[in-house]
């Protein structure tokens, strides 16, 4: 029976297709780690307290592309270039999500608005990074060779939901509410768009690994195209509510850290 655990556990068993996905995640990760770092170094004046969190959510990101790098060394394998159709993260930018990566070379002070920006868009992506993250703990959190990855993994999403949602609570009483509701819908509807092409690219390269019969690589594509149609239907409005979370102050310490993912 096709489930996300059984197609989980094909990939993680065949070297190939193993070697691409933790190579697609951890070019990500290292994106994410490069964007936050710059936008700490750019933080307007007003809001240099946001700095140290800004830092704290970049070095967790290079924390993750580490350790998928170190699952790759595991298996005597190395970091293969990622397909662009694959690049979440080059496919968001691409469509005005975000800050612009030129935006963020130049070594000129950001706007509040900019970090707002950041901030909404973060919000989104940290919604589908903790989405998955949990879906994996629930079928392979006891998996004896990435089981304690993804339990590391996914504990430090739900810290940067936790603080994109504190954050934009808190800009949203202070007077940038209209903007932040303005961009948490733009950048919704267009991830949403990009997960699709994403996924269906993902698993198009999988199935050619895997050599995945027609009909299988096609219900997995109609699955993905009908999960779509959900989300543009309705259930992209998980991604803009705004909460206070349970866990405040999620990055106001120094990142958790383990020897062997160094």
């Amino acid at each position: 029976m096709l489930s996300a655990r059984s197609l989980f556990q094909e990939i993680v068993d065949n070297d190939d297709s193993f070697q691409l996905f933790c190579s697609i995640a951890a070019s990500g990760e290292a994106q994410g780690g490069w964007e936050n770092a710059r936008i700490a170094a750019l933080v307007p004046d007003a809001m240099r307290d946001l700095a140290p969190k800004i830092i704290r959510h970049g070095a967790d990101e290079d924390k993750h592309g580490r350790i998928f790098h170190a699952l790759l060394r595991k298996r005597g394998l190395e970091a293969v270039p990622v397909p662009p159709e694959t690049d979440y993260t080059m496919l968001l930018e691409r469509r005005g999500i975000g800050l612009a990566h030129d935006k963020l070379r130049r070594q000129e002070a950001l706007s509040e608005e900019d970090i707002v920006v950041y901030l909404a868009h973060s919000r989104v992506t940290e919604q589908r990074a903790a989405d998955q993250m949990d879906m994996l703990v629930k079928h392979f959190g006891d998996h004896p060779v990435v089981g304690k990855a993804i339990h590391m993994i996914s504990n430090d999403e739900d810290n940067h939901l936790a603080y994109c949602h504190e954050e934009l609570l808190r800009l949203a009483r202070a007077g940038h509410g209209r903007t932040i509701h303005r961009v948490l819908r733009e950048s919704a509807l267009a991830e949403i768009a990009v997960y699709r092409d994403v996924s269906l690219a993902v698993m198009d390269h999988m199935g050619r690994l895997l050599h995945w019969p027609a009909p299988k690589a096609a219900l997995l594509a109609a699955g993905i195209r009908a999960m779509y149609a959900y989300e543009r239907f309705s259930g992209w409005h998980r991604m803009v509510d705004l909460r206070m979370p349970e866990r405040r102050d999620a990055l106001g310490g120094a990142p958790a850290t383990t020897p062997e993912f160094a």
